[in-house]
């Protein structure tokens, strides 16, 4: 039998080494995290094993699929146009900047600055993950309205917006934020709009951060009513708060979520 190939991917959150025949046809995966090897077909086994030999570390558990999780049945039901989980941060961003046109003498844009502001924030949340999070980007509303970031985990739901400060002064005056001496925008009151939007759309409660990417200096003269403002580099302390959801009720809201029919329909 030709050698099997062994292929990285990330799936759901995880890193996973998949094993697949010539034809392409997957027979196993490796989740190094859990330490498990899925045989999609028991006759393989000992092939399976001899390819992924080289990238398995420690004691780990061979077998058929476990049972998969809510959220894993509800991806499998979803059309692939309508699964909100491969979105990276600032998709709709990439795919305008993608197709723009750029002229020598134009004028400075700022959307590279925010693409990037988008993606710092969105992994330092993914990061999260390994902690029993799941992290949505990019997440569409009724109309040009967008959610950059949807975090469900332990601590309960969280929708995020982005600030890019690049190394400038961030005055926040609720319900405005003021960056450098460009003109105040009202961050605030749209970030409680999509969390109103949320709460409703998942009917549970969800808290409302203003993550700010690179600020040179933060200025908070009055706390925000109901707004967490955090730094980019302070999302972890989101990992560290309190118990709200259990693994199951994660799995359940994050399921809903990542249906982009959830948003657009309700």
């Amino acid at each position: 039998m030709s050698a099997l190939r062994v292929t990285p991917a990330r799936r759901g959150g995880r890193d996973r080494l998949w094993v697949s025949l010539p034809d392409g046809r997957s027979v196993a995966w490796y989740d190094p995290a859990g330490g498990r090897i899925s045989l999609l077909s028991e006759g393989y086994e000992d092939e399976v094993l001899d390819a992924l030999a080289p990238y398995v570390t420690g004691r780990v558990t061979v077998g058929p699929p476990p049972v998969p999780t809510a959220s894993e049945l509800a991806r499998l039901a979803l059309h692939p146009d309508d699964d909100l989980a491969p979105n990276r941060p600032g998709e709709a961003l990439r795919g305008v900047l993608d197709g723009l046109v750029r002229h020598r003498f134009a004028r400075p844009d700022p959307r590279p600055a925010e693409l990037a502001a988008q993606q710092r924030v969105g992994d330092a949340l993914d990061g999260l993950e390994g902690a029993g999070w799941r992290v949505l980007h990019c997440v569409p509303l009724p109309g040009a309205a967008r959610i950059d970031h949807l975090a469900v985990g332990p601590a309960g739901v969280f929708v995020v917006r982005t600030v890019a400060a690049r190394g400038r002064r961030v005055r926040i005056a609720d319900p405005v934020v003021a960056v450098g001496r460009a003109e105040p925008q009202p961050h605030l009151r749209r970030l409680r709009q999509a969390a109103d939007r949320a709460a409703h759309v998942l009917a549970t409660g969800v808290r409302p951060v203003l993550a700010v990417a690179g600020p040179g200096r933060l200025e908070v003269p009055r706390g925000p009513d109901g707004v967490t403002v955090l730094r980019d580099g302070e999302i972890p302390s989101l990992g560290r708060l309190g118990g709200v959801l259990k693994p199951a009720e994660v799995d359940s809201l994050y399921a809903a979520a990542r249906d982009r029919r959830t948003w657009l329909a309700a």
